[in-house]
């Protein structure tokens, strides 16, 4: 089973929780066991596991970020001005791949899937693949 859903982001970088989208996919599909793929189609977007009580974390994400990837000294700057967020989007990748257990993801307590923006702002699609336990 396939769905989609689209998010809007606001700002050039940011990381936008989508756990709850996601959770919501397997309610409403009664999903009781299996594998949730989630994947992003974009070349300057990724997906991660991380913290979400505590916005700081993903503040601390990308200010890492930026030091490891800084702007404005890529040769795909002369194209567009993006080639941090092209390098970013591969190191952190596409995917995630989420048991689900009892109709819920088998997160951790601290742990939320979230969408990594590194050249919005834009609408991204999002693509959910579930695998159902037989």
């Amino acid at each position: 089973m396939q769905t989609e859903f689209k998010i809007k982001t606001t700002k050039r970088e940011e990381i936008v929780d989508i756990t709850q989208e996601v959770r919501d996919i397997i309610k409403e599909n009664k999903i009781k066991e299996g594998l949730c793929l989630v994947y992003v189609p974009h070349a300057t977007a990724a997906l991660t596991i991380n913290e979400n009580a505590d916005p700081s974390v993903c503040l601390d994400f990308l200010g890492a970020l930026a030091r490891l990837v800084p702007q404005g000294k890529w040769q795909h700057d002369k194209i567009d001005n993006n080639g941090a967020a092209h390098i970013k989007a591969a190191l952190i990748g596409p995917s995630l791949t989420i048991p689900i257990k009892d109709f819920s993801l088998a997160l951790g307590t601290w742990q939320g899937i979230m969408l990594c923006e590194f050249d919005g702002p834009r609408e991204r699609k999002i693509i959910v693949q579930i695998i159902k336990e037989k």
